[in-house]
Order: structure tokens, then sequence, then C-alpha cells
């Protein structure tokens, strides 16, 4: 048995067996996901989208905050895949808030950020950019401190960006 990363800090210990693990690991990878979008996107699936986009928008917070802490111990290609996990988890919730819509690959992360993009300014195409640029540095390890830096800054700023406009349409953040 092997504990799964991410249950830390408060949170109840989980304990896998390995085979489950690599299954999990091998499912999100195929899908182009982190494990953390790919377990969201199950438990979510028939849940009312007005409940579950505020799910995916605590797990981007969370995974900006453990990107953050991996970022402290060096740890630069799972700091990089932490911050295209929060920006993916981002994206999705404006689609369940706004549209009802769940996004299930890259090919529509990559069409809807537009949308997003109209309604908060064509920066988020470029963080979008910078967070797959971060999905792509966890299988090549080739950025740098300061990339990762940069990457972690702009989807930061996302994800409150996404999260204000959301808490205004909403009146809450999370659970209804």
């Amino acid at each position: 048995m092997t504990e799964m990363e991410g249950c830390q800090g408060g949170a109840e210990d989980l304990s896998l067996p390995r085979v489950v693990i690599e299954e999990l690991r091998e499912r999100a990878r195929r899908a182009g996901s982190t494990v953390e979008e790919y377990v969201l996107d199950l438990l979510t699936r028939d849940e009312d989208p007005r409940k579950a986009w505020g799910r995916y928008l605590e797990g981007a917070v969370e995974l900006l905050e453990r990107a953050e802490a991996e970022l402290k111990s060096g740890e630069l290609r799972q700091a990089s895949e932490k911050i295209w996990g929060a920006c993916a988890l981002a994206i999705k919730a404006h689609a369940l808030a706004k549209k009802e819509l769940r996004l299930e690959s890259h090919e529509d992360l990559w069409a809807y950020k537009n949308e997003v993009a109209e309604e908060l300014g064509s920066w988020v195409r470029t963080a979008f950019k910078l967070a797959d640029s971060m999905h792509k540095n966890y299988y090549e390890n080739l950025a740098t401190k300061e990339d990762v830096e940069d990457a972690l800054g702009e989807v930061r700023r996302l994800v409150g960006a996404v999260a204000g406009t959301l808490e205004k349409g909403s009146g809450t953040l999370g659970r209804a």
C-alpha cells in the first residue's frame, strides 16, 4: 500500500494499493490531465454543474498552494504539473458555472479558454499557454525556476480572476 500524493496538511489519510495509483496516473496521462483533475472529473461527473464548479475552483486553489510549496523545495517538475492542473481546473470551473459545460479534453480546454479571455481579457490566453508549457515541463524537465515562478504568478492571477467572476455570479464559493 502507498499513500496517494496530496493527502496532507490536515486531510484524511488515504492509502491506496500501488496498482490503483499507477492506473490513475496512466488514465490521467491518456486523458492529458493531472491525477487530481482526472479524479475530480470522475467524482463530479454525475453532480449538478451548479455545485461541481466550486469543487474545481477549490481544487485549483489547493493546487496553487501545493505548487508554491514544490517550487520552494526545488521540485520544479512537480510544481509545473500542479500549475497546469490549477489552470485546467479554473477553466473547467468557469465552463461549468457559466454554461454547465463539462470540458473533457485538452482540445476542449484550448477552445474554451478563449471564452474566458473574452470575459476577463486577452492575458488569459498567455496565462493558459504558460500553464500548458508547465504541463510539458513535467515530462521534459527543461524549465528554469524563473520560468516556473512566472507561470505560477500568471496562473494565480487566472484562478483569482475566475474565482472573483464566479463568486459574483453565485454569491458563494464552493458547493451550493
